[in-house]
């Protein structure tokens, strides 16, 4: 062996993608094992993803997690490499650059990041460097979670029934600061360099909401060992209660691994005899189901599922998408949601159902004008989360919801928000409104909306459309579709 291949032996260069964590993360804990100095390296390539290329609060997310994680490499001595531009270009001449006899990194389930994986591959392999690839987002590979039938599952609660033994996966038990990173090396380009940051100045206020570092993702893990788990499946719908995880965002883009999602769930006194049949770890299999469905059926973020819905007669109203982008309905609970959406970069679950039904059904817009708005606004937006949440609500994908589950918007305001306390705080105009007409504003007494300073129509919309015929009109498209 040559000087030069002692060296290269004894470096690993470890390509980050959504994988943007020192703990648990497989590429690192390889390098452990065989006591390899880390050459850690972010590629920003603005062009992935096509039409679904990373959304403005993603972006925002991106820039913040790289700047803590670039943080915490130094911190140990090393340094965060940035580049900008295709990986399947830069990662051979960077292996070569820094002496690197091996490529880690995390495997992709996406189209484009599928494509992208494949290029590096060929790329690196016409290079004669090696290469290893790993899971890190993931419980379960969606090439090997199949059916009976050797065939992908199209309904969750099978899906989750065969694999939900996953939860009990164990995260990689290496400790942090046994990370060796290569010393006295310089990145080209700094972070700012590489232009991540969304231009729009309406991301400013997300640093009010969110904490990204890793710090920020413990203190949320750490929640999961208590009382939100234990009484999560009593008051996972009541949107003003802060009872969910709010850790969509860190899964989405790997500041938190699903399996320390299910270790601190599991580690939890009253949960130590929990199964795949607790109701949170149930969400992290929708997760994994999301993810399953998108790596067999890569056409769905555009293309519903279920072919028949192809020719639904949508509206391509885009006033009426305008004012459910604003939350200017005149229906209190939608509009809270899209105004919590746009402020903080993120919505409670129960919330997004009614928003997305509201938007499909109600007033017969495209599910993908909706699904496009979430991916440019949500801080968690995940092309697999988003397409299957979609496609679930609108009826034509996977384990859809029946075509006649209609929300009631009011009417599930009054059931999960009872005494309007979420819509107060998201609609102030109608704050002073009693709890029995705050859902429904247009009901109120004129003596009632003057107390409250309500004027309909100038300091609050009436109703975009009257809920009952709204409903009509969608059962009305949606029987005429073809019969399956």
């Amino acid at each position: 062996m040559t000087k030069a291949e002692e060296t290269s032996s004894k470096k690993v260069l470890v390509w980050f993608r959504k994988d943007l964590r020192l703990t648990d993360n497989p590429c690192l804990a390889k390098a452990v094992e065989h006591d390899l100095e880390i050459v850690p390296v972010f590629i920003w390539n603005p062009d992935l993803g096509g039409d679904w290329r990373i959304g403005e609060a993603s972006r925002w997310w991106l820039q913040r997690t790289l700047e803590n994680l670039s943080e915490d490499i130094s911190g140990q001595g090393g340094t965060f490499i940035f580049e900008r531009g295709r990986p399947e270009d830069l990662l051979p001449g960077l292996a070569h650059k820094y002496g690197c006899g091996n490529v880690y990194f995390s495997r992709s389930y996406d189209p484009s990041g599928r494509e992208q994986e494949e290029q590096v591959k060929s790329r690196l392999h016409s290079e004669k460097l090696r290469y290893e690839t790993f899971k890190t987002s993931l419980l379960v590979e969606p090439r090997e979670a199949l059916n009976k039938s050797g065939k992908p599952f199209q309904v969750f609660t099978p899906f989750w029934r065969s694999n939900r033994q996953c939860i009990f996966e164990e995260p990689q038990s290496y400790s942090s600061s046994n990370l060796h990173f290569t010393k006295n090396i310089r990145s080209a380009l700094g972070l700012n360099d590489l232009g991540i940051m969304p231009k729009h100045s309406w991301h400013n206020k997300l640093d009010q909401h969110w904490d990204t570092s890793a710090r920020g993702a413990r203190k949320l893990l750490a929640r999961l060992r208590g009382e939100l788990t234990e009484k999560y499946s009593h008051r996972r719908n009541i949107p003003e209660l802060d009872a969910t995880s709010r850790l969509s965002p860190y899964l989405a883009w790997g500041n938190v691994s699903p399996r320390e999602v299910c270790k601190a769930v599991l580690s939890s006194d009253n949960q130590s005899s929990s199964r795949g049949e607790n109701k949170f770890l149930a969400e992290v299999g929708w997760r994994e189901f999301s993810h399953h469905l998108l790596y067999h059926f890569p056409k769905t973020p555009n293309e519903p599922l279920r072919s028949k819905y192809a020719s639904f007669p949508w509206r391509n109203d885009f006033k009426a998408l305008n004012l459910w982008q604003k939350g200017q309905t005149g229906y209190p609970l939608v509009d809270a949601g899209m105004r919590q959406l746009w402020e903080t970069g993120w919505m409670h679950n129960r919330v997004r159902m009614v928003v997305a039904s509201f938007l499909v059904k109600h007033l017969l817009q495209p599910w993908l004008d909706g699904a496009r708005w979430f991916w440019d606004t949500l801080v968690d937006a995940d092309l697999a989360s988003n397409t299957q949440g979609w496609q679930w609500t609108a009826g034509c994908g996977a384990d859809a919801a029946p075509y006649f589950r209609i929300f009631n918007p009011f009417g599930q305001g009054e059931k999960f928000d009872s005494k309007g306390n979420y819509v107060r705080r998201w609609v102030p105009e109608i704050a002073k409104l009693p709890a029995k007409y705050v859902h429904q504003p247009w009901s109120a007494p004129s003596q009632v909306l003057e107390e409250s300073s309500v004027t309909l129509g100038k300091t609050y919309p009436y109703p975009i459309v009257d809920h009952s015929e709204a409903r009509h009109e969608a059962l009305k498209a949606l029987q005429a579709l073809p019969k399956e």
